[in-house]
């Protein structure tokens, strides 16, 4: 509802505080909410790519447990204010970026999202795709000119948007009972998937045999390094946006505890299970399939293929409601909240992540970890560090509501701007873009010092550092006034 005293430009029912009385979330409801959104192809995948980098099977994992472990740290931070105040993701950017300012780094978030959202469609389009084709023998294989896929595949990735989209306009309360059903039928069918493997492999030391040299350490260090940094970019946009959700949780201890049992165990667990489902395609097919949903296709059993196929659609559309929607309609609502609200920010998301044409942002696993997942990882991280030193070092903790959502408050800063927030944000990116470029084709290598191919293999630590450093420096230069917690 509307808060008295509130600028109707700056809010809506959408992105005002959650009341006390509607924070209902409990720690289980946060466990299964990231259950729900880690179980998916792009979490199977992303290990068995490591592989592909020259890492063993228990580096690839160990890589991604720590990258879990790190960016737990700014996830529950930046879920604190979400939890106390009520506040969404693009509300509490107000307090560092200024009233006007936050929709800028608001929208390079949702943008983020809108990709995510479109390959994750593409992703539960394909697995519908191979379900008909196997039970049906339904296909189309001529390409449509300019998208590059046939229309059958074009049809099916258009069914599962629809679905994505009755979800967006059932609202809130329908992402938490998605996530609450799905999460252990998901794991269930990841578990029996592995189990399938290892019988047709005969066993781990038969599926482990080909990933168990180590690199020299000369050349362990950068795959290990970009995997790092790939792993804590996989979720450097909810590390942001988690105000999105703990604004729910009944209290910090389940915001925090939630999480701790949902992200880490479940991102290694899933991961590992791709990892042994793609050493085990090595052994049986004789080829590295690490696309789960040809897996499937091979098993040999059309209705256990099915069932499989289905409950990896079904894994998809929980990790894309919750991860890929969720933010970018706030993100979008917060641009102009009277005029657009959480499911009109939602039908925006879902349009740009068709014109995105995902299935070209997956089509190379490599791409997929060195230029999409480390490239956006260089943007979001200076956000994350600004975000935590103005939230903790700063205002230690007190942020006053209501003049967030006022226009001419004491967030408005220059014109609406914090130039301090945006100036600390351009700076620390900056760094990380000669490497980006090189990844990209942009720059030739050979004109490259090797100090900025490093910087961006750890494109998010690199910005959270830096951004976090130099806005408490501007800050320190144009101080603002901070009340009392």
């Amino acid at each position: 509802m509307q808060t008295a005293g509130h600028d109707e430009s700056l809010s809506n029912p959408d992105i005002a505080p959650v009341p006390p009385e509607a924070r209902t979330w409990t720690m289980r409801d946060i466990a299964a909410l990231w259950v729900g959104m880690a179980v998916c192809i792009p979490t199977y995948t992303i290990a068995s790519s490591l592989l592909g980098g020259g890492l063993t099977w228990w580096q690839a994992v160990l890589t991604v447990f720590l990258g879990n472990l790190i960016v737990l740290v700014p996830m529950t931070l930046n879920a604190h204010p979400g939890t106390a105040y009520g506040i969404p993701f693009p509300v509490l950017l107000r307090a560092s970026f200024g009233v006007r300012g936050a929709n800028i780094t608001a929208i390079l978030r949702g943008i983020v999202a809108c990709g995510w959202f479109g390959i994750q469609t593409w992703i539960g389009g394909a697995a519908i795709h191979s379900t008909l084709g196997m039970m049906l023998g339904w296909g189309s294989p001529e390409a449509i000119p300019l998208l590059g896929i046939s229309v059958s595949q074009f049809a099916c990735f258009m069914a599962f948007w629809g679905v994505n989209v009755f979800f967006i306009w059932k609202g809130m309360e329908s992402v938490k009972w998605l996530e609450v059903i799905s999460a252990p039928f998901l794991l269930l069918t990841g578990l029996a998937l592995m189990i399938w493997a290892l019988v047709r492999a005969g066993g781990f030391d038969a599926v482990f045999a080909a990933s168990s040299k180590a690199l020299p350490m000369a050349e362990f260090l950068p795959v290990f390094g970009a995997g790092l940094t790939a792993m804590v970019g996989f979720w450097a946009t909810l590390s942001l946006n988690i105000p999105d959700f703990s604004r729910y949780a009944r209290s910090q201890k389940d915001q925090v505890l939630g999480q701790v049992i949902g992200l880490p165990p479940t991102m290694t667990l899933f991961s590992f299970i791709g990892i042994v489902v793609t050493g085990a395609t090595v052994v049986i097919f004789g080829e590295a399939i690490w696309d789960p949903v040809e897996v499937i296709q091979r098993t040999g059993s059309k209705v256990l293929s099915a069932i499989a196929l289905i409950a990896l659609a079904v894994a998809t559309l929980s990790t894309n409601i919750a991860a890929n929607v969720v933010s970018p309609a706030n993100d979008f609502a917060n641009l102009a909240p009277r005029h657009i609200s959480f499911r009109s920010g939602g039908m925006i998301t879902a349009v740009i992540g068709i014109v995105m044409m995902p299935w070209k942002l997956v089509a190379d696993p490599r791409g997929y970890i060195f230029t999409w997942l480390i490239g956006y990882s260089a943007l979001l991280g200076p956000i994350a560090g600004i975000m935590i030193a103005d939230y903790y070092l700063l205002r230690r903790k007190h942020l006053d509501v209501d003049e967030l959502y006022r226009r001419e408050g004491i967030y408005r800063y220059t014109g609406g701007f914090s130039l301090a927030g945006l100036g600390a944000f351009l700076l620390a990116v900056l760094p990380n873009l000669p490497g980006f470029l090189v990844q990209t084709g942009g720059l030739d290598a050979a004109g490259v010092p090797d100090l900025f191919e490093f910087l961006y293999r750890q494109a998010w630590f690199t910005g959270f550092l830096l951004g976090a450093a130099l806005y408490l420096l501007f800050r320190k230069i144009a101080p603002v006034a901070v009340k009392a917690g």
